[in-house]
């Protein structure tokens, strides 16, 4: 993003992370499953085409969310359509405030529902301090290269109704390894140990 008010709050976002140990660091995200997802390219022999199809009609959404940090993926849940405010602290509340530790980092974006005070103030009573992410910046965020990983897997499962999407979700957040995680957090500038 080229205009200054995000380049000056992205230099202090680096200023801010200079000599920490990014080991605390639980980057929070949500992002959407449908049962209508098919793979975007295939490979086929030379000349011939790759024939698939998209289902028409309706189709269910799911929403994913997780945080990813230095032990992996943590907290994860589906929920039954979008995410907004109250299903967010109930999140919180009941799935990731039990994860977290005194002096973790929870890093969100800035959408609207990580605004919630009350999902905030139960984040902060575990000891654990909350950072929002500069504005257009996804590419400091290393769950959002989780998700591309897990959607890649959920294209080619082809799960076509929730329960079946739901277990597809499991099988791919279980392809998700440390390795991943150590390269995406690297490849957005942090360092785990």
């Amino acid at each position: 993003m080229n205009r200054p008010d995000i380049q000056l709050a992205r230099m202090h976002w680096h200023e801010a992370l200079a000599g920490m140990s990014h080991d605390r660091f639980l980057f929070v995200d949500e992002s959407g499953a449908k049962t209508n997802m098919t793979r975007l390219y295939g490979r086929a022999p030379r000349g011939t085409r790759v024939n698939d199809y998209v289902p028409n009609g309706r189709w269910q959404t799911t929403t994913m969310i997780a945080a990813v940090g230095r032990n992996g993926p943590q907290a994860p849940w589906v929920l039954d359509g979008p995410m907004d405010g109250d299903a967010f602290l109930i999140w919180v509340q009941n799935v990731l405030a039990p994860t977290l530790e005194t002096n973790d980092i929870v890093i969100m974006d800035n959408l609207s529902v990580h605004k919630n005070t009350q999902a905030r103030a139960v984040i902060e009573a575990t000891g654990a301090a909350v950072w929002d992410l500069p504005a257009y910046s996804p590419d400091l965020n290393p769950i959002e290269k989780m998700w591309s990983k897990m959607k890649s897997h959920l294209r080619k499962a082809k799960a076509r109704d929730p329960e079946s999407l739901c277990v597809a979700i499991g099988e791919a957040l279980a392809q998700v390894s440390m390795q991943d995680i150590k390269n995406w957090f690297a490849s957005c500038g942090y360092s785990l140990s």
